[in-house]
Formats: structure tokens, C-alpha cells, sequence
């Protein structure tokens, strides 16, 4: 597996596109790494990038658009409402697949070192990134801004951990820039119906998790409450893993809470977005919507949509699709510009769109597609769509049974049934293409050049390999649609009775999906040369066979019974 790392640069320039253009080029000018989303802001004038790939390209093309970033940004006319102190004011390295936050974080110092040394530019490191404790927070390594840049460099305890420590008229204009290694990161903004940054603010320290300073009597004019070293205490706020803060963002004319959600295992959109509703009725403000900056996982979306959905006292066994709609419009994701899950959610932008997948053609296009003299699809990713289809309609009569009226107490039951369906629909969408992938494999496998004996052998052990897996991919696919048949059970015991024929036709199509499947498993058995592999696997895929026969006769009796009456 690739080694895969995130990169998530914001540059203090969101107003000159040709300046961001630039920006962008430099980054994309090197081999190997995907720019998946430019998101620049008029109000705070920065512009936040991310692009992903393995470490060494994405480091180079990181250093590459600090350098065209000091070229073009001057900091000593800069003006905007988010805090900053330099022209590439953060550059945090995230790891996405394949590698280990301590070996991101020794590319993110690395990376510092380049820019601090080569550019002449103050590099603070932060996070997992950081020399020293009190610089693993961003804010403190940015505190007094650009405009408090000149005394901070001054000051022996904040020398840079790379680069200058004076403010140089280089310095002057290019500022200073934070490196970091990180986990992922949510910029999460909340629209308020007020232009009132003092609302927002006040809301905002409600929630973050560094609060708003103590006061004695009145929270908002009482003496400040400070230390036994004088400086101001603080009142904690409702949320680990959040910081925000308050302000007006003129190109839509209201305010905004802007948050950033520092540990997505603690805190969620949805209990965000929710809490800051609640925070903001308080003080008579409504929360008309949100916006994501940059990109998002698919599961914190998935879990909004679900958790709106259960709000709703409805099914969350539903396609994804069906379940990021819900997520936006609870969200209010669309209120401020048009949403694209295709465009924010960073597993979407991974994808290889120049790949054909099978699940993403009609059926018309799939049945033509088998038909053809095309060796794949074949008879194990046939199957796999059948067990998809079988799985399908056992989910869709759970589902029609939580929305059945007279049966609303029992929507949760029928609910949590609806899930599992669409837990193994979903596992054997994926195996449709699995299945053709392995076959493809061995065909790559026996094309692998065999000139010399080392060549020999290693052809040998990629045919070996590749078809094992083309004997481990059916496999699962019987396994899944047995298991799957749980669900076309209860459904036929206790689902809607006007649906009881979907949930028969559905085991109907599980059985043949098992069979199918398991006629894969043996084809491939005699290539094996591992026969003790081969004999474990045919053992129990025979096994299944077994237990989805007399799982589907008990199945049919019951659908039989209740269709005589």
C-alpha cells in the first residue's frame, strides 16, 4: 500500500485570483500530486488548498508553493479577518493511508527546515510537529499576529525552530509560517441571521473549548478574574477539540461562528452544528446554515445524515446518496453556495475517475457488458450483483415496515434491520467489481515477462497469489449473501405482510448469489498449488451451500404459508 499524506496549506491572499492561479500551478506542477479542492474567502482574504499524495512529491510541491507564495504576497499590506502571520501562514501534513503520524511529523519538520533554511523564511513548528509543549498550539505560536511579528521573533523564548529571528524587510513581507503535523481537520462555519460580531463572538465562546476569560459578576463587564501570574483566567467551553471564534463576513453580509474541529473522534458535525443552534436561540439569533472550507471525511457526513435521520424517527438503511442529501439540507450546507458531495468529500475526490466501475453502469449496460465476448464480468461478479439485488429487497421490506402507518413504535426495530441490510447490500456492490479485479490479475500475472529464472519465479508467485484472491473474493460473496439471508428471515416473520413476496424473491436471490459464488471458489481450486489452501476454502464454501439450502426452504415455507392465508 502507497503511503498517502494530506496537505492543507492556507495562503494570506483570497481576493487576486491571479495570485491564487499561480499559487495553485506550483503545486500541480509536480508529478504525483492531486489538488482536490481550492477554497478561497473574500472576508478573510486566505485561500486554503489541498492537495494529497505520497510524502515526498507533496513535500516538494508544498515547499514550491511557500516559495511562489513569498514571491507574490506581500503580509505588510495585508488585511483580513482571519488571524494570521505570514504569506503561507499554516502548512500541516496530514496522514491519510499507509504512514504513521511520527513519520508525517519528521517530514513536517524536514519540510520546515527546507523553508526556514533556503527561503529565509521564520518557521514555528506546531502540533505533533512541535520542539517543545507550549508551541503544540497554533494559536500560541501565532499570537500578536503578523502585526506582533517584529517583538515575538525579538523574544529568546519564541526564536523560530527554523529560519530568521529577526524582522528583516524579507521577514517583512513574507512573515512567518507554522508547519505541522496533524490529524484531520474540520473548518466548519455556522451562519447566524445577525451581522453582530459580538454575538457571534459570545456564541463562539460558548462552545470552543478554550471558553471565554473569567469575570467577576457580570460575564461580560465584571473585573477579569487573572492568575497568580496575572494573566487572564479562563471559563472552559462546552466542546474538547474545538476552537473558534466570532466574525462579519461582508461578501454575504452576516456573521459567522468559524469553527475548527481539531479531533473529529470527539466532536461531530452534527453536535456542533446542533449545540450552536441552541447557544444561538438563547441570545434570539437563528442559525440559517453552515459551510464546509476544504474537505470532509465521508463517515462525519454519513453520521449527520444518519443522526437527522433518527431525529426524524426514520430508516437510516438507505443508499449513502440518500443519506449525505439529508446531511446537507439539516446542515444548511446549500445556503450560502450549492454543495457538491463529489467536490467535498475527500474518499470521492480519491477515487480514479478514469477507472470503469462496474456498479456505475445501467443494468442495461452490465447485462450487454456480460453478454459480450468480454471474459468480465463474469459468472462471480454475476453473482455478487445478484446477492447485492437479493440483500436490496430484504432492506426495502424493513424499510416499508418502519414507515408502515400504526407500526411508529416500532420504527427503531425495523430501523436497525434496514441497516444491516444495507450493510451487506453495500459489501456486495463492492465485490461486483472485487471479483473482476482478481480475475484481471491473474490474466496481468500471466503476461509478467519470464525470461530468466528469477523472472520465472516471480511469475509463478504473482499467479500463485492472484489466484488465491480470485478464490477469496467469491468466497466472500457466498458468505455475505448467506449472512445477508438474516435479514429476508425476519422480514418474511415479522416485515410488512403486503412485502412478504419481496423478502421470498429476495432469499431467492441470495441462494443463487451463494451458489454462484461457490462455483467460482472450485473453478479456480485446480490452479492452486497450495492444495491445502485450496481444500480449507472449498470446505467451507460447501459448508455455506449447506446452511443458505435449508435457510432458504425455511424461508419459502413461511412466504407459502402466509401467501395461502
Amino acid at each position: 500500500m502507497k503511503q498517502l499524506i494530506e496537505c492543507v496549506p492556507n495562503f494570506s491572499e483570497g481576493r487576486d485570483s491571479a495570485i491564487i492561479h499561480q499559487i495553485v500551478t506550483e503545486i500541480k506542477s509536480v508529478e504525483g500530486v492531486r489538488v482536490i479542492d481550492v477554497d478561497p474567502g473574500k472576508a478573510t482574504n486566505r485561500t486554503v488548498v489541498t492537495f494529497v499524495g505520497e510524502p515526498v512529491p507533496v513535500c516538494e510541491a508544498a515547499y514550491k508553493a511557500v516559495k511562489k507564495a513569498a514571491e507574490l504576497i506581500d503580509m505588510s499590506k495585508h488585511a483580513g479577518e482571519h488571524p494570521r502571520f505570514g504569506a503561507t501562514d499554516v502548512l500541516p501534513l496530514i496522514p491519510i493511508r499507509g504512514i504513521s503520524m511520527e513519520e508525517t511529523a519528521a517530514y513536517a519538520r524536514t519540510l520546515a527546515e527546507r523553508i526556514g533554511k533556503e527561503l529565509d523564511i521564520p518557521v514555528y513548528c506546531y502540533e505533533f510537529a512541535a520542539t517543545e509543549e507550549k508551541r503544540r498550539n497554533l494559536a500560541n505560536c501565532r499570537a500578536g499576529e503578523y502585526e506582533g511579528l517584529a517583538q515575538k521573533l525579538a523574544d529568546p523564548s519564541w526564536k523560530p525552530d527554523f529560519g530568521p529571528s529577526t524582522f528583516t524587510p524579507s521577514v517583512q513581507k513574507t512573515g512567518a509560517t507554522a508547519v505541522s503535523a496533524r490529524n484531520f481537520l474540520i473548518a466548519y462555519n455556522i451562519n447566524l441571521n445577525t451581522t453582530s460580531t459580538r454575538w457571534a463572538n459570545s456564541i463562539a465562546f460558548d462552545i470552543r473549548e478554550k471558553g471565554r476569560i473569567k469575570r467577576e459578576g457580570n460575564p461580560l463587564t465584571g473585573k477579569i478574574v487573572k492568575d497568580e501570574n496575572g494573566e487572564p483566567v479562563y471559563q472552559p467551553g462546552l466542546l474538547k477539540g474545538v476552537k473558534g471564534i466570532g466574525w462579519y463576513i461582508e461578501e454575504y453580509g452576516i456573521a459567522q461562528l468559524s469553527f475548527n474541529i481539531t479531533d473529529t473522534t470527539r466532536v461531530s458535525l452534527h453536535q456542533l452544528f446542533e449545540l450552536a443552534c441552541e447557544r444561538a436561540a438563547v441570545r434570539g439569533i437563528r442559525v440559517t446554515g453552515s459551510e464546509l472550507v476544504g474537505v470532509v471525511p465521508l463517515q462525519l457526513m454519513l453520521d449527520a445524515g444518519n443522526y437527522f435521520l433518527h431525529k426524524q424517527g426514520r430508516s437510516a438503511g438507505i443508499p449513502d446518496e440518500e443519506i449525505l442529501k439529508i446531511a446537507v439540507k439539516s446542515l444548511g450546507l446549500d445556503d450560502l453556495t450549492a454543495f457538491d458531495p463529489r467536490k467535498k468529500i475527500i474518499e470521492y475526490l480519491l477515487e480514479d475517475e478514469t477507472a470503469m466501475r462496474l456498479v456505475d453502469l445501467s443494468v442495461k449496460q452490465f447485462t450487454h457488458l456480460t453478454a459480450s465476448e468480454s471474459v468480465a464480468p463474469g459468472g462471480g461478479s454475476v453473482s455478487a450483483c445478484m446477492g447485492a439485488l437479493g440483500a436490496a429487497l430484504g432492506t426495502m421490506v424493513a424499510n416499508l415496515s418502519a414507515h408502515k402507518r400504526g407500526w411508529e413504535d416500532r420504527w427503531e426495530e425495523f430501523a436497525a434491520w434496514a441497516v444491516k441490510g444495507k450493510k451487506y447490500h453495500d459489501t456486495l456492490l463492492q465485490l461486483v467489481d472485487e471479483d473482476t479485479k482478481a480475475y484481471t490479475a491473474i490474466i496481468e500475472a500471466f503476461g509478467l515477462p519470464k525470461a530468466t529464472v528469477e523472472e520465472k519465479e516471480k511469475r509463478s508467485e504473482a499467479i500463485q497469489q492472484a489466484t488465491k484472491k480470485a478464490m477469496e473474493v467469491p468466497f466472500r460473496i457466498a458468505k455475505t449473501s448467506y449472512e445477508s439471508m438474516e435479514v429476508m428471515l425476519a422480514m418474511v416473520k415479522m416485515g410488512n405482510p403486503n412485502s412478504i413476496s419481496d423478502a421470498g424473491v429476495g432469499a431467492l436471490a441470495a441462494r443463487s448469489a451463494v451458489m454462484g459464488a461457490s462455483l467460482n471458489v472450485k473453478i479456480n481450486a485446480g490452479a492452486i498449488h497450495d492444495k491445502q489452501f485450496a481444500k480449507d476454502l472449498i470446505g467451507k464454501v460447501t459448508e455455506i451451500e449447506q446452511k443458505t439450502k435449508v435457510l432458504e426452504s425455511q424461508i419459502l415455507e413461511i412466504v407459502e404459508r402466509q401467501l395461502e392465508g
